[in-house]
Order: C-alpha cells, then sequence, then structure tokens
C-alpha cells in the first residue's frame, strides 16, 4: 500500500481486519482551463485531482464512500466559470479544487457560498479571493497556494535591490491575476522608494507585442516585471531577442511551466520568475512523482498543489465524519494537513500561514530553483 496514499486518509472501517468496500459515493470536482492558451495548467490539475481520487478509492473511499471525479472547462473565463460553478452545485457537489485563474475563482466563489460548496484552489494567488469573503463572513474559500502579496514582496525587493535607477517596466494583462501581482510588485517597489519607469498594460490573447516591445527598448528599460501567463510574457522576450533588445525578464509563478520554452525557444534563457519551492524535491512527494512519471506524465506547476487540497479536505472529511461544509470549514481553519506539498497550517482567511517564495530561472530549456 502507497504510504502516501494512506497520507491522504482514506477513511477505512475495519471489521476484525477487514477492509471496508464504499457503499455510496461523494463528488467532488476541479475546474481550470482545459482549453485555450492556459490549457496546460488545467491538465496539471485534472491530473492532480484524479490521481488523488484514484489513490483515495484504493483505500476504501472517505466515510465508506466512493469518491466520484468531475473535471470542468472554464477556460480562465469568468462567464465560463460562474456556469461551470452553477452546473457542479445542480449535480451535488461537495467539494470543488478550483479554479485556476483568480479572475475565475473569485466569481465563482459566490455559487460556492450560496451552494454550500467547499472550495480550496491550489492556484488562484490574488489576495481579493480569501479577503473578500473572508470581510463578509463567509466560511468555504481555502487555498494551499500562497497570495499575490507575499509574491510580490519578493519581486518588489529584487527589481529595487537590482534596479535601483528605475529602469524598470512594470507589465500587466488586466487580469485579477496578472494585474493583482504587478500591482503588489509595483507597491513594493514604490515603498522601497524606486519609481518604476514605465507602468502599462497590455491586451492578452494578441500574438504581436513588438510595439511595446520597441516602447520599452527606446526608454532604455532594462528589466521588465510581467504580471501575466506564460503565452504572453514568452511572446514579448522573443520579440524583444528580434530586436536585439535584451531586458531582464522578470515574472511570477505562471511562466513556471514547459510551455513557456516552448514559445520563447534560446530567448528565454535567464528569465527569473517566483514560486513556492518546488515540492517534488519534498521526501513527501517522491513516491507520488514517480507514479506520475511512470505514467508518463512530469507532475510540474499546480498538479501538486491541487493533489495537496484534496488530501486536505479528506483529512478533514475523516477527522470528522462528516461531507458538510461548515463542519469541514471549521476542521480545516487553524488546523495543520500533513500533504504532499508539505505541512498546510490555515489561517482564519483560509490561506496558508507563512507562505515561501523563492526564485526560478530558465535556462537550457528547464527551470530550476536559483
Amino acid at each position: 500500500m502507497n504510504k502516501y496514499s494512506i497520507a491522504i486518509a482514506a477513511a477505512v472501517a475495519f471489521s476484525g481486519a477487514t477492509l471496508a468496500v464504499a457503499q455510496a459515493e461523494v463528488k467532488i470536482a476541479t475546474v481550470g482551463p482545459l482549453t485555450g492558451q492556459y490549457a496546460s495548467f488545467g491538465e496539471q490539475m485534472q491530473r492532480g485531482l484524479q490521481k488523488a481520487v484514484e489513490d483515495l478509492n484504493a483505500n476504501g473511499g472517505i466515510n465508506g464512500e466512493e469518491v466520484v471525479a468531475i473535471i470542468e472547462d472554464d477556460a480562465c473565463d469568468p462567464k465560463q466559470a460562474v456556469a461551470a460553478a452553477n452546473k457542479l452545485a445542480g449535480e451535488g457537489v461537495s467539494f470543488v479544487a478550483g479554479h485556476f485563474c483568480s479572475g475565475s475563482s473569485i466569481p465563482a466563489s459566490s455559487v460556492y457560498m450560496e451552494s454550500d460548496i467547499l472550495q480550496i484552489s491550489p492556484a488562484s494567488t490574488n489576495p481579493d479571493f480569501t479577503d473578500k469573503p473572508f470581510e463578509e463572513g463567509w466560511y468555504n474559500v481555502f487555498r494551499t497556494c500562497g497570495r499575490d502579496d507575499a509574491q510580490g514582496i519578493v519581486a518588489g525587493n529584487y527589481l529595487a535591490d537590482n534596479y535601483a535607477n528605475g529602469e524598470i517596466a512594470i507589465l500587466h494583462d488586466k487580469t485579477a491575476y496578472g494585474k493583482g501581482l504587478a500591482d503588489q510588485t509595483k507597491a513594493q517597489l514604490n515603498k522601497r522608494g524606486i519609481e518604476e519607469a514605465v507602468y502599462e498594460a497590455y491586451t492578452a490573447g494578441e500574438r504581436d507585442y513588438s510595439a511595446l516591445v520597441s516602447k520599452l527598448k527606446a526608454e532604455g528599460i532594462k528589466a521588465m516585471y510581467v504580471g501575466g501567463y506564460h503565452t504572453e510574457a514568452g511572446l514579448m522576450i522573443r520579440q524583444a531577442r528580434e530586436q536585439n533588445y535584451e531586458p531582464q525578464l522578470v515574472s511570477g509563478d505562471a511562466l513556471v511551466t514547459e510551455e513557456y520554452w516552448n514559445i520563447t525557444g534560446d530567448a528565454g534563457e535567464g528569465t527569473i520568475m517566483t514560486f513556492a519551492p518546488d515540492p517534488r524535491k519534498l521526501s513527501e512527494a517522491a513516491e507520488l512523482v514517480e507514479e506520475f512519471r511512470a505514467d508518463g506524465y512530469e507532475p510540474e506547476g499546480y498538479t501538486l498543489y491541487t493533489y495537496a487540497a484534496v488530501q486536505v479536505w479528506a483529512q478533514a472529511a475523516e477527522d470528522t465524519g462528516s461531507f458538510e461544509t461548515m463542519t469541514l470549514s471549521e476542521a480545516i481553519k487553524g488546523n495543520t494537513f500533513n500533504t504532499v506539498i508539505g505541512e498546510i497550517t490555515f489561517d482564519e482567511k483560509g490561506d496558508p500561514a507563512d507562505p515561501n517564495y523563492v526564485w526560478y530561472v530558465w535556462k537550457d530549456g528547464n527551470y530550476s530553483e536559483m
């Protein structure tokens, strides 16, 4: 028996030494961008959820019930996210590990609250995702990842330490994630007494950012901070290199995906980004990572964060003997859970306490911690 499957807290009822067979079912889901330019992240979440459910059911399910996995696509579109959330509510889902984009998680959270569904996002980093529910007295919203205000401090300090003359451009894609991350980085940079030379929005989904790149080159920008996703950031740095322009590209966790290098090629060399320490290196995850790799899948990015979200739900359900959202929420807040991404202690807002961010760098087609 896989010891990490045991750690996921499958409920086991014994009659003598006999493992109980799940007689009913409980539905859980993940929602992310399974289509569109961010589909690689949706696949990470899908893989994480499906593997977690497989491991749970191999050990008897939870509270005597078989766990059923449901996967929905929101394409990182807020309207589609709300539609998916309503669909899941109609299907009687008890728990959602999602969404990916903050701009999807935030509006969907209203549906989950109204429908009394527990939500734990593996990836949504905008502070408003947990701040606003906390202010409203909601009880159902959590995440296993860190927040932009923690990530932005790290990025802002790097820019202040290395570009004291302010030859910095802060760019964002106008999304809840991208703008939120850019604004938190800008706030820390400005707190350090340095004003960026350029603060500008760009439109996600375009293919040609050469005009923006030309502007940054003309203004002597040496560091471009991109609050956004790997697709647009990759195109920007590639088009900069085509103009013989070599700014330092700095960004966040959305660039921690192999697809970034597929877009940039050698132009991506030296790109740096903030993310949590790689959970694939943890002893808690070693066996699970090998199982993913044996199936031909590399569990990068948010794969293990999604698995961990299911672990938290499962452990809380087993500890309380309940699937009721209020009961589970009370069991999660203020408590510590053993997961494949390490111990997670949730604060009163539903965020991991003391999130840790480190720097990653792209080199020779691979990313690793600096």
